[in-house]
């Protein structure tokens, strides 16, 4: 699927398509890709169908480029050690869930599977797989068991916290390190030696 940079004209205007990806994502999460069109969301972004047409071909197109859009903000490459690497991978990870309607787009993405499989495939793609593959890389760099399953490891990492979306109203701020310290505890400083007299 393409997107609007690789359209010919003049340029766009970044609020305007901030606008449109912003009420394409909440359409998409109320109403589902079904009954999401793309005359509510150019209404709602306060622009017209011609317009939003000028962008996205259709609405398969502007669901793409929602999928690509919730990932504010790229994990992160490194860190001082394996398990801060993991654990800051898990905190990426709930920061974008947190700033964009990631669950309810997925939830729609879910629903269609059936009928458009390559949305849902977009949603691994660009959001899942990634995080996916650097925090089996931060996993496999620390001091685990050799005989750990990080591909199941990996899955019940990341799948805490769907879990607890669906289950728990909420997600603590402090849910990474919580369930990372389950399976990886930190390391503890070794005791000062007992004073002398």
């Amino acid at each position: 699927m393409s997107n609007s940079q690789t359209r010919p004209g003049r340029p766009r205007d970044p609020a305007l398509d901030r606008a449109i990806l912003s009420a394409a994502a909440r359409r998409l999460g109320e109403f589902g890709y079904a009954r999401m069109s793309l005359e509510a969301v150019a209404a709602d972004a306060g622009t017209t169908v011609p317009s939003l047409r000028r962008r996205y071909r259709d609405k398969a197109e502007l669901v793409a480029a929602v999928i690509g859009s919730l990932r504010v903000e790229d994990p992160p490459a490194d860190a001082p050690t394996p398990r801060a690497h993991a654990l800051a991978i898990l905190e990426n990870f709930h920061g974008n869930l947190r700033a964009t309607p990631a669950l309810a787009v997925l939830g729609s993405l879910l629903t269609e599977e059936a009928r458009h499989p390559e949305l849902l495939d977009l949603f691994r793609t660009h959001i899942v797989e990634p995080r996916r593959a650097l925090l089996r890389h931060a996993l496999e760099a620390g001091d685990l068991p050799g005989s750990v399953d990080l591909d199941a490891l990996t899955s019940m990492l990341i799948g805490s916290f769907y879990a607890r979306h669906v289950t728990i109203a909420g997600i603590p701020d402090d849910w990474a390190n919580r369930v990372l310290s389950v399976v990886w505890p930190p390391a503890t400083s070794p005791a000062p030696p007992p004073h002398e007299p």
